[in-house]
């Protein structure tokens, strides 16, 4: 299939001056290997001895480096029309950044600000920002980033916009629902202000393609929602000298901090271990106030714009608390850890390692068992033997309110947070299907009924959220 390689003008010399070539290929790895063919001096310029791409050589495909989107380049497809362009390291500085007539009137109420003046604008509009996650922190971060002129916004999530979205991810409308995030993101921040370049990257963060993706950025934003990703992005950010801008939420509850392990401690320092799996609901599982996200991902933002600008005295070494509920800020110092496991002064980590096997868990929140091994029953097959007339004993352990929303009829309220004092309404002879929103709380209560000597018990896989979807679609999902 053809495809076009655009070549970038200090290379132009060994094509004879052509600014693309066209090639026949249908992997990115196939694609170089026929410009070699095609063109042996520019291979030589470009490849090693083993046909590999040199270090100071990037390749992307659209605005995707190729080198982040999987493990090997013959694992990038390609299609008809794809456009590939070379991206090498080049000697010798952008030149003076300059403010145009429109910038300089768009960012006046920074400009005339003595902490910031024209050269701190300059140095927002020379900044490159990584934000990890488009959703409830990156809405507001990213927002504010694209207000205040950082002239390059990069943006990581592999997500569509689901309607459950809208009530704290402020970054998308109602007629965005079924998009991708990327796309709507980028369209939106360019709306707000088509003076910046927002670069956006579909997929999910690895191991194995962090270090290359962050190598490209001054500083990296943490707005994940999963122990896995937080312990890459702040293990990334050690091993790669990057500040990474860290905030995390729950209910009415944030935290905020900045970790540079250059000039302080990492989120390993403070967290050498995650939770046990299912200790820490997700927001899907617990919840989380609409406009509890935009206040720390504003502060997010505030600790960016401080780290470019210079100013102020950032959050390193410290971490703030904020509870929404008796609107208090606390604030924590963090000491560095001279036996980190990546920042210390022996580290045993010194490359990205696998983190859902550190953290135990698959991902943010199960849709069956977690992986636990506890017996699952699907919603289909519970509902074709009650259907029949077996006698099947069926206890909600979510918390009374949620079942206000909807309610499995003939399910018992079993709260799990009544659960422990409430164990001798129960007869262990019998076979309990237990089942909660998803699966997370219904794994708990299954440990709990385990530990007292009940044998005979089964979780509903997926929860009421499946029976909504495939059973009874009358009932609301949430």
């Amino acid at each position: 299939m053809p495809v076009s390689i655009l070549i970038p003008t200090p290379l132009r010399r060994y094509v004879g001056g052509a600014r693309s070539l066209a090639v026949e290929a249908a992997t990115v790895e196939a694609a170089v290997a026929a410009l070699a063919a095609q063109s042996p001096d520019l291979a030589g310029q470009l490849l090693d001895g083993a046909g590999k791409l040199r270090n100071f050589v990037n390749l992307y495909l659209g605005d995707q480096n190729v080198r982040v989107l999987a493990p090997t380049l013959g694992e990038v497809p390609l299609k008809d029309g794809d456009v590939l362009t070379i991206v090498p390291a080049i000697a010798g500085g952008a030149g003076e950044v300059k403010l145009s007539r429109n910038e300089i009137l768009r960012y006046s109420r920074h400009l005339i600000m003595p902490e910031v003046t024209l050269e701190g604008q300059k140095r927002l509009k020379q900044a490159r920002v990584l934000c990890i996650g488009a959703g409830g922190l990156g809405s507001p971060l990213t927002l504010y980033l694209a207000a205040a002129g950082v002239g390059t916004i990069g943006v990581v999530d592999y997500d569509t916009v689901d309607l459950t979205n809208l009530q704290r991810q402020i970054l998308f409308a109602t007629a965005d629902v079924g998009r991708t995030k990327l796309e709507a993101a980028r369209e939106r921040l360019t709306q707000l202000n088509p003076e910046i370049e927002i670069v956006t990257h579909s997929l999910q963060l690895a191991s194995w393609n962090a270090l290359e993706l962050f190598q490209d950025y001054d500083i990296v934003a943490d707005g994940t929602d999963n122990f896995p990703t937080r312990y890459l992005v702040n293990d990334a950010c050690v091993l790669s000298g990057k500040p990474n801008v860290y905030a995390s939420i729950f209910r009415f509850e944030g935290q905020v901090s900045v970790f540079d392990a250059s000039r302080g401690p990492c989120y390993r320092c403070m967290f050498p271990e995650p939770p046990p799996a299912g200790l820490v609901p997700s927001c899907a599982e617990g919840g989380v106030l609409g406009v509890l996200p935009g206040i720390l991902g504003s502060l997010q933002a505030l600790e960016v714009l401080k780290l470019i600008l210079g100013v102020g005295d950032p959050l390193i070494g410290r971490l703030v608390m904020f509870d929404a509920l008796d609107f208090k800020f606390r604030e924590l110092a963090v000491a560095k850890d001279p036996l980190c496991a990546v920042c210390g002064a022996s580290p045993s980590i010194t490359a990205p390692v696998d983190y859902e096997a550190f953290c135990q868990i698959r991902g943010a929140e199960p849709d069956d068992d977690g992986g636990s091994g506890a017996p699952t029953i699907s919603v289909e097959e519970f509902h074709r033997r009650r259907s029949a007339g077996e006698r099947l004993h069926l206890l909600d352990v979510r918390e009374g309110h949620e079942a206000q929303i909807a309610e499995i009829p003939g399910a018992v309220r079993f709260p799990l947070s009544e659960l422990p004092g409430r164990l001798h309404e129960l007869d262990s002879a019998d076979t309990y299907t237990l089942h909660c929103h998803k699966a997370g709380r219904s794994l708990e209560a299954y440990q709990t009924l385990r530990k007292a000597g009940f044998g005979r018990l089964q979780i509903l896989a997926g929860g009421i959220d499946a029976w909504a979807e495939r059973i009874d679609r009358t009932l609301p999902r949430y």
